[in-house]
């Protein structure tokens, strides 16, 4: 069994270093997301046989897009602010809703195969789990709220293993598909 989801991988090297800069700088008792592991999830799917992973990929691949640009901005957490699990970076919404009419491609796939998600695609990059009640960050992510990290052109999904060890998740690609032009 393995542990697999659809994924665009955060590849511009600006982006990167502006998200490190603002991981760095922001003053939380969090774990940040290491920015080799930077990326949207379009579909979690969780665990699946080898077998079940390679019905995915050849779904997958019935996938037609083209390629677009996304630009990273605002800083957020779920569930909320005031009892925060997780940071995250926004999108404009352009690249938002470019981004929600690739998920829904991907679920339309995958739904066949009995995989759905269990919560409308929200367009966002983890940057920071948090384990532990820390309070109200509201204060600290009010002045983040309106940073621009950037802008990442949008040109393959990958479907994307996950192995969790003590150190963090280490991804790995399955498989690739591109856009068409």
């Amino acid at each position: 069994m393995m542990r697999v989801f659809v994924a665009i991988e955060i590849v511009n090297d600006e982006i990167i270093d502006s998200i490190k800069k603002f991981q760095d700088e922001i003053k939380i008792e969090a774990k940040p997301v290491e920015s080799r592991n930077f990326h949207f999830t379009l579909q979690f799917i969780g665990e699946v046989s080898e077998e079940m992973s390679q019905n995915i990929c050849k779904s997958l691949e019935n996938i037609e897009f083209s390629s677009f640009d996304v630009y990273l901005k605002g800083v957020g957490a779920f569930p909320k602010p005031k009892f925060p699990r997780v940071i995250w970076i926004g999108t404009d919404e352009h690249g938002g809703n470019k981004l929600i009419s690739l998920s829904e491609k991907v679920k339309k796939v995958l739904e066949p195969l009995g995989f759905s998600p269990d919560k409308p695609f929200k367009p966002h990059i983890t940057v920071f789990r948090i384990k532990k009640k820390i309070g109200n960050i509201s204060k600290e992510l009010e002045n983040k709220k309106m940073i621009n990290f950037g802008m990442q052109k949008v040109s393959n999904i990958k479907l994307k293993k996950s192995v969790l060890t003590s150190s963090g998740p280490i991804y790995s690609d399955l498989m690739e598909i591109s856009a068409i032009k």
